[in-house]
């Protein structure tokens, strides 16, 4: 990518399909070239030519597994060279009870869902805060909010939001933006891939992906940290502050089948 142009850059992660495909879309309409993380490079170069045929966006594609050392280490190395916007949106869950389930998939979940974030981001701040600009959103979920089916999902995610409330405090007049975007249930494929059932989920509770975008960047600009788009989960959100954990957990059973998820 020659970025001859001087377009700003923005770096996505797991931007093949859902929210990733969504917020490279997005900021390639809003005049970014862009960095593409994925491991599958078929996929990736589709992408690439998608945004260049609809938004004159160039893109350097990256592939890299998130859950390998070398992975990481490939993504914060083009991370360090600066880029003026991180999504930091790859990651998984998983099916089956935690007991049951592959401790190197417990562990793999854990590397991408979180130490990804935590070493992009690291890797991210310092031409950003060298240059006084810059974004980052790390995608995380309403799980990370209220803890609920999915143990070391929700683990993980919380995680992220707590890093990111953090990290906004320390980041306070450096002119760069931090957000935790905290979406419910999105149209998308990842509870396919994770293998999790969702025909017990009402249609009220899903959000489309647009709609999730749109509303994270425009939160964004008005500097919350913290982004729950969808009045309904603002509405739960809210609640669970509030209301018992333990009314919380009883909940999560009724509504969301409390077994089966790890």
């Amino acid at each position: 990518m020659s970025n001859g142009s001087l377009r700003p850059v923005a770096l996505v992660t797991g931007p093949t399909s859902g929210l990733g495909a969504g917020f490279a879309e997005k900021l390639a309409s809003r005049g970014y070239d862009l960095v593409l993380v994925a491991r599958d490079e078929q996929r990736l170069q589709e992408l690439s030519n998608k945004l260049a045929r609809d938004y004159g966006a160039e893109s350097e594609i990256l592939p890299a597994d998130l859950a390998s050392v070398e992975g990481r280490d490939a993504v914060a190395e083009r991370l360090s060279k600066g880029v003026q916007f991180l999504v930091n949106n790859a990651g998984f869950g998983t099916s089956g009870e935690f007991w049951e389930a592959d401790p190197a998939l417990l562990q793999a979940q854990l590397d991408v869902n979180v130490t990804a974030v935590m070493q992009l981001t690291r890797a991210a701040l310092p031409p950003m805060i060298a240059a006084a600009k810059g974004s980052i959103i790390n995608v995380a979920s309403v799980a990370g909010l209220i803890s609920g089916r999915g143990s070391t999902y929700s683990a993980s995610k919380a995680y992220v939001v707590a890093m990111t409330e953090g990290l906004s405090g320390g980041l306070a007049g450096t002119g760069v933006r931090v957000q935790a975007l905290c979406p419910g249930f999105v149209h998308t494929e990842f509870h396919e891939r994770a293998g999790i059932a969702m025909e017990s989920i009402p249609k009220l509770m899903w959000l489309n992906v647009d709609q999730v975008v749109c509303t994270s960047l425009e939160d964004l600009d008005k500097g919350k940290v913290i982004c729950v788009p969808g009045l309904q989960y603002k509405v739960i959100t809210s609640a669970g502050r509030v209301v018992p954990k333990s009314a919380v957990r009883k909940l999560n059973s009724l509504v969301g089948r409390g077994r089966g998820r790890t």
